[in-house]
């Protein structure tokens, strides 16, 4: 499963408002791709569309889609918001990842 913290909730459903999708809908789909300085990288966007490979969650009013290959990497993983000093934008606290970059976008097992 994956989490989102109180900040996170917030940001993404102001969001996908924006973007004009509809948070009690719509979904946020989580996803590691190759890349990054790490190894993989996250990727984060909003959909309306499921595929069989998806596997459904919501937490904190927040509903998530992540494909099954991606789960693997994200299990227990908690999504969070960081506007602070050092920089704005979501923060992926997985405890799978061994090592992550500097700017915390790209990680490896």
């Amino acid at each position: 499963m994956i989490q989102v913290s109180e900040t996170a909730k917030k940001r993404v459903i102001t969001m996908m408002e924006d973007d004009g999708f509809d948070s009690s809908k719509d979904y946020v789909r989580v996803g590691v791709k190759s890349g990054g300085c790490s190894g993989l990288s996250y990727e984060l966007k909003f959909d309306n569309k499921i595929t069989e490979s998806d596997k459904i969650f919501e937490d904190n009013e927040v509903r998530i889609l992540v494909d099954k290959k991606s789960f693997l990497y994200l299990v227990g993983t908690v999504l969070e918001y960081s506007g602070g000093l050092n920089g704005k934008g979501f923060v992926f606290n997985n405890p799978n990842a061994q090592r992550t970059c500097g700017c915390g976008e790209s990680f490896s097992l």
